[in-house]
Protein backbone atom coordinates (compact mmCIF):
# COMPACT_ATOMS: atom_id res chain seq x y z
CA UNK A 1 0.00 0.00 0.00
CA UNK A 2 1.30 3.70 -0.91
CA UNK A 3 1.05 6.53 0.87
CA UNK A 4 -0.76 9.17 -0.67
CA UNK A 5 0.97 12.13 -1.63
CA UNK A 6 -0.41 15.78 -1.28
CA UNK A 7 -1.29 17.21 -4.60
CA UNK A 8 1.48 19.94 -4.07
CA UNK A 9 4.12 17.25 -3.86
CA UNK A 10 2.32 15.27 -7.43
CA UNK A 11 4.56 15.99 -10.76
CA UNK A 12 1.25 15.65 -13.46
CA UNK A 13 1.71 14.60 -16.89
CA UNK A 14 -0.99 16.67 -18.70
CA UNK A 15 -1.95 15.39 -22.41
CA UNK A 16 -3.91 17.11 -24.46
CA UNK A 17 -3.65 18.83 -28.44
CA UNK A 18 -4.83 22.35 -27.26
CA UNK A 19 -2.44 24.80 -26.21
CA UNK A 20 -4.93 26.64 -24.66
CA UNK A 21 -6.13 23.35 -22.17
CA UNK A 22 -2.59 22.19 -21.47
CA UNK A 23 -1.63 26.01 -20.01
CA UNK A 24 -4.70 26.04 -18.31
CA UNK A 25 -4.09 22.85 -16.64
CA UNK A 26 -0.92 24.16 -16.36
CA UNK A 27 -1.60 27.37 -14.51
CA UNK A 28 -4.24 26.09 -12.03
CA UNK A 29 -2.12 22.80 -10.93
CA UNK A 30 1.19 25.14 -10.67
CA UNK A 31 -1.00 27.06 -7.80
CA UNK A 32 -1.26 23.81 -5.97
CA UNK A 33 2.12 23.69 -6.43
CA UNK A 34 1.95 20.57 -8.77
CA UNK A 35 5.04 19.99 -11.00
CA UNK A 36 3.14 20.09 -14.62
CA UNK A 37 4.72 18.39 -17.91
CA UNK A 38 2.52 18.74 -21.48
CA UNK A 39 2.82 16.52 -24.02
CA UNK A 40 0.78 17.02 -27.37
CA UNK A 41 -0.34 13.32 -28.28
CA UNK A 42 -0.31 9.85 -26.82
CA UNK A 43 2.28 9.15 -28.74
CA UNK A 44 4.47 11.84 -27.08
CA UNK A 45 2.86 10.98 -23.54
CA UNK A 46 3.89 7.54 -23.63
CA UNK A 47 8.00 9.16 -24.08
CA UNK A 48 7.64 11.44 -21.36
CA UNK A 49 5.49 8.70 -19.17
CA UNK A 50 8.91 7.00 -19.36
CA UNK A 51 11.79 9.54 -18.97
CA UNK A 52 9.51 11.94 -16.29
CA UNK A 53 7.66 9.48 -13.86
CA UNK A 54 4.47 11.64 -13.35
CA UNK A 55 2.29 10.51 -10.40
CA UNK A 56 -1.21 11.02 -12.40
CA UNK A 57 -1.51 11.58 -16.14
CA UNK A 58 -4.09 13.57 -17.73
CA UNK A 59 -5.17 12.08 -21.45
CA UNK A 60 -7.28 13.74 -23.77
CA UNK A 61 -9.51 12.00 -25.80
CA UNK A 62 -9.49 12.67 -29.67
CA UNK A 63 -5.88 13.55 -30.47
CA UNK A 64 -4.00 12.87 -33.28
CA UNK A 65 -1.42 9.85 -34.08
CA UNK A 66 -2.25 7.69 -30.72
CA UNK A 67 -5.88 8.77 -29.01
CA UNK A 68 -6.55 9.23 -25.08
CA UNK A 69 -8.20 5.56 -24.99
CA UNK A 70 -5.35 3.55 -26.78
CA UNK A 71 -2.29 5.15 -24.56
CA UNK A 72 -4.55 4.63 -21.48
CA UNK A 73 -4.48 0.97 -22.80
CA UNK A 74 -0.82 1.25 -23.70
CA UNK A 75 -0.33 2.50 -19.84
CA UNK A 76 -2.40 0.55 -18.22
CA UNK A 77 -1.45 -2.78 -19.40
CA UNK A 78 2.28 -2.11 -18.58
CA UNK A 79 3.09 -3.37 -15.19
CA UNK A 80 4.73 -0.78 -14.02
CA UNK A 81 2.16 1.46 -14.90
CA UNK A 82 -0.73 -0.61 -14.36
CA UNK A 83 -1.48 1.71 -10.78
CA UNK A 84 -0.63 5.65 -12.18
CA UNK A 85 -4.19 6.91 -11.97
CA UNK A 86 -5.17 8.21 -15.43
CA UNK A 87 -8.53 11.07 -15.82
CA UNK A 88 -9.67 11.52 -19.33
CA UNK A 89 -10.27 14.54 -21.14
CA UNK A 90 -12.97 15.08 -23.42
CA UNK A 91 -14.87 17.62 -24.82
CA UNK A 92 -18.00 14.82 -24.98
CA UNK A 93 -19.88 13.77 -22.01
CA UNK A 94 -21.11 10.37 -23.48
CA UNK A 95 -21.83 7.77 -21.44
CA UNK A 96 -20.34 5.34 -24.20
CA UNK A 97 -16.73 7.01 -23.72
CA UNK A 98 -17.27 6.94 -19.74
CA UNK A 99 -17.74 3.13 -20.61
CA UNK A 100 -14.99 2.71 -23.15
CA UNK A 101 -12.68 5.13 -20.82
CA UNK A 102 -13.52 2.44 -18.29
CA UNK A 103 -12.68 -0.79 -20.67
CA UNK A 104 -9.07 0.66 -20.88
CA UNK A 105 -8.55 1.56 -17.11
CA UNK A 106 -9.03 4.74 -16.60
CA UNK A 107 -9.15 6.48 -13.35
CA UNK A 108 -11.80 8.91 -13.68
CA UNK A 109 -13.09 11.39 -16.05
CA UNK A 110 -13.43 15.24 -16.69
CA UNK A 111 -15.07 17.27 -19.18
CA UNK A 112 -13.85 20.04 -20.78
CA UNK A 113 -13.75 23.56 -20.28
CA UNK A 114 -13.48 23.07 -16.63
CA UNK A 115 -13.44 25.04 -13.48
CA UNK A 116 -10.28 25.44 -11.05
CA UNK A 117 -12.56 23.21 -8.59
CA UNK A 118 -13.10 20.54 -11.16
CA UNK A 119 -9.67 20.20 -11.88
CA UNK A 120 -8.31 19.88 -8.50
CA UNK A 121 -11.49 17.51 -7.97
CA UNK A 122 -10.34 15.75 -10.65
CA UNK A 123 -7.19 14.89 -9.24
CA UNK A 124 -8.45 14.70 -5.51
CA UNK A 125 -10.89 12.00 -7.01
CA UNK A 126 -8.48 10.13 -8.64
CA UNK A 127 -6.08 9.77 -5.62
CA UNK A 128 -8.69 8.90 -3.87
CA UNK A 129 -10.19 5.84 -5.93
CA UNK A 130 -6.10 4.74 -6.21
CA UNK A 131 -5.87 4.89 -2.45
CA UNK A 132 -9.20 2.54 -1.94
CA UNK A 133 -7.92 0.20 -4.55
CA UNK A 134 -4.65 -0.13 -2.90
CA UNK A 135 -6.77 -0.60 0.67
CA UNK A 136 -8.75 -3.65 -1.18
Amino acid sequence: MTEQKAISDLKILVVDDSRTICRTAEVLLGEEGCTVITAEDGYAALAKLVSEKPDLIFLDIMMPRVDGFQACAIIKNNPNYKDLPVIMLTSKDGLVDRARGRLVGATYYLTKPFTREELIGAVKGALDKNAANDAG
